[in-house]
Order: structure tokens, then C-alpha cells, then sequence
């Protein structure tokens, strides 16, 4: 039985509109990459993986904002996608979303809730 909840990391180690978290997970019985960030305060989850074509988004680790730190961008494909949604705003899978994590901060930490389907 899995856990209801795993720690992913310090709250601290993920600045607002900076380098993310990276860490794995499973998902229909596979173990995928994952990664968090903050934006705009708030910590958010998804699975390392361009809704264009399956490829992590971070060409160096932990890089998934924009310059801007306003988007999270894939580094292959240049698609950029809503930090808070997932959504993919601009790019070859405008439309389409990135696999979105349940995720709180609590107590100083930052948590994946329920990683089993």
C-alpha cells in the first residue's frame, strides 16, 4: 500500500520562479520523472514529460522557467506551458497540458500527496 503522502523537499529549495525539485513517481505502474516549483508563492507538481512529445522539459536540471520566470518551457521544443496549470499556451502542443501532481507545503516542507494512481 502506498504512502498517502512523500516528502519531495525543503520548502526553501525552491525560490519563487527558480530552479525546481526534481524526483520520481509512479504512475499506472511506472516510475516517471517528476519535478516541483514555485510561482507566484505557491509550489506546483507535474511529471517531467512535453506534452508534445515525451521528453523532460529541463535541458539542464532543475531549469524550467523561462527567462522571465513567468512560464515553464521545454528546452527541446520551445513549448511553454502556465506554471500554475500545466496548460500549454504557445508551441507544437498549444492546448494540451502536462500531467499535473497533487502537492502541499506544510510545516516547512513539501510533500507529493497520493503518488499512486
Amino acid at each position: 500500500m502506498a504512502e498517502p503522502e512523500r516528502l519531495i523537499c525543503p520548502s526553501d529549495l525552491l525560490p519563487n520562479g527558480g530552479k525546481g525539485i526534481r524526483f520520481q513517481v509512479e504512475t499506472y505502474g511506472l516510475t516517471r520523472n517528476a519535478f516541483a516549483v514555485r510561482y507566484q508563492g505557491k509550489v506546483y507538481a507535474y511529471v517531467n514529460e512535453c506534452a508534445h512529445v515525451p521528453v523532460e522539459l529541463d535541458w539542464n536540471e532543475g531549469d524550467f522557467f523561462d527567462l522571465s520566470g513567468l512560464y515553464l518551457v521545454c528546452a527541446t521544443h520551445g513549448a511553454y506551458y502556465a506554471p500554475e496549470s500545466g496548460v500549454c499556451l504557445g508551441g507544437p502542443c498549444k492546448g494540451r497540458s502536462l500531467v499535473k501532481l497533487n502537492v502541499v507545503e506544510r510545516d516547512g516542507h513539501v510533500y507529493l500527496i497520493n503518488p499512486q494512481d
